[in-house]
């Protein structure tokens, strides 16, 4: 690799090192980095900080410490070219005399979609793209699932013991992964906007669903609680609470005003469908449209097993623990139906792990049944 295009990709990777920093902030946007080079040094940066804010562009000019004319400018996504809450982004580059544009991805979305390019390459702008393109589209996987399908990405989490058990049989689930796990996991949490459970895991574990990480900035995904037969009692922690962290009930359409009232007098918010059965489909239809890009989805094992047997998981973070359990009546983490042929089985391709001391993880994402990789990130343009 000659040294010209080292400096490219070590560039590059700053510009998504930045983007990274308003992850669980920026949402449903993007994550988006830049980095304006002149003389072969970094005289700018900047990253899109937080929704409605300004774009990483702009950010990246207001911090550069010299006039920027004639620079270069890495940016990880096709600059603007569309009014929204802020101005284009491609009008401010040429504004500023950039003399180069380096792009990592092209944006999906319809209002920009190669507009953004083509607005500086008309005004003698050079432009080349593709510089870390697996990298960037894998940071903004969410994003690019929800700008072109408009339903969530979503991800399924759940922690096992050695023997394939999320409970003992007296449904005991304290703790089976280790501190540092636990800590990854309020990660995840910041990073999604949403998590989801069933109705029998707030009943049974009472659990907050939100994100506690020490000495960042972190904010609580919206919690989201399947709940058909709207049996959660009021007295738990995410129904108490909802004035403070959002809290939404999916519930039968068939509930009265009587019934739901408590709930809608404590702040919760209500979303009635069909939930026999509940077309999981159409949920990820009605969430996308309240602008929800990424779900997380904590169990329990048949509200696991549903969204595998309903094929619209995206992506899967696995903890596995040196721990036995062991009876028939223990918990598994995928109820539901389930495949009857192992031919048939969910498959994850892309495999990462990772050691949380003895704790493994297992990330992957999950193949469509007719073969398709949905979450290949390479097909994704």
């Amino acid at each position: 690799m000659n040294p010209k295009s080292q400096e490219k990709i070590a560039f590059m990777q700053r510009a998504i090192d930045l983007a990274d920093r308003g992850r669980g902030f920026v949402n449903p946007n993007p994550l988006v980095g830049a980095v304006i080079v002149k003389d072969g040094k970094i005289i700018g940066e900047g990253y899109h900080m937080c929704f409605g804010e300004a774009h990483a562009e702009v950010n990246a000019f207001l911090n550069a410490t010299e006039d920027v004319e004639g620079a270069d400018m890495y940016v990880t996504l096709e600059p603007c070219s569309h009014y929204g809450k802020t101005p284009p982004c491609a009008l401010k580059i040429i504004e500023k005399k950039i003399k180069r544009v380096f792009v990592s991805q092209l944006d999906p979305n319809p209002l920009v979609s190669g507009r953004g390019i083509k607005l500086l390459e008309d005004a003698g702008i050079k432009v080349e793209t593709g510089i870390l393109e697996d990298a960037s589209k894998k940071q903004n996987e969410v994003f690019l699932k929800y700008i072109q399908e408009k339903k969530p990405f979503v991800v399924m989490k759940y922690a096992m013991t050695l023997d394939g058990k999320i409970a003992t049989s007296t449904k005991d689930s304290k703790w089976i992964t280790n501190e540092k796990s636990r800590h990854f996991v309020h990660e995840l949490r910041n990073n999604y906007m949403a998590i989801m459970v069933g109705a029998n895991t707030v009943i049974l574990d009472d659990p907050m669903l939100d994100t506690r990480l020490e000495g960042i900035k972190t904010r609580h995904p919206i919690r989201i609680v399947i709940d058909p037969d709207l049996s959660v009692p009021l007295n738990r922690k995410v129904i108490q609470t909802a004035n403070t962290q959002p809290t939404w009930l999916v519930t039968s359409d068939q509930r009265t005003l009587n019934e739901l009232q408590p709930y809608l007098d404590l702040g919760v918010k209500i979303i009635e469908k069909k939930t026999d059965p509940l077309d999981l489909e159409d949920l990820m239809t009605t969430l996308g449209e309240h602008k929800i890009d990424g779900l997380l989805i904590e169990g329990g094992s048949y509200l696991h097993g549903s969204f595998l047997d309903a094929n619209i998981v995206d992506k899967a973070y696995v903890f596995i623990a040196p721990k036995m359990i062991g009876g028939q009546k223990a918990l598994t983490p995928v109820g539901a139906q389930g495949v009857l042929k192992m031919k048939d089985a969910h498959q994850l391709t892309n495999i990462n792990y990772r050691l949380f001391d003895e704790d493994i993880m297992i990330e992957g994402y999950f193949k469509q049944k007719q073969g398709e990789d949905k979450n290949d990130i390479s097909k994704r343009k």
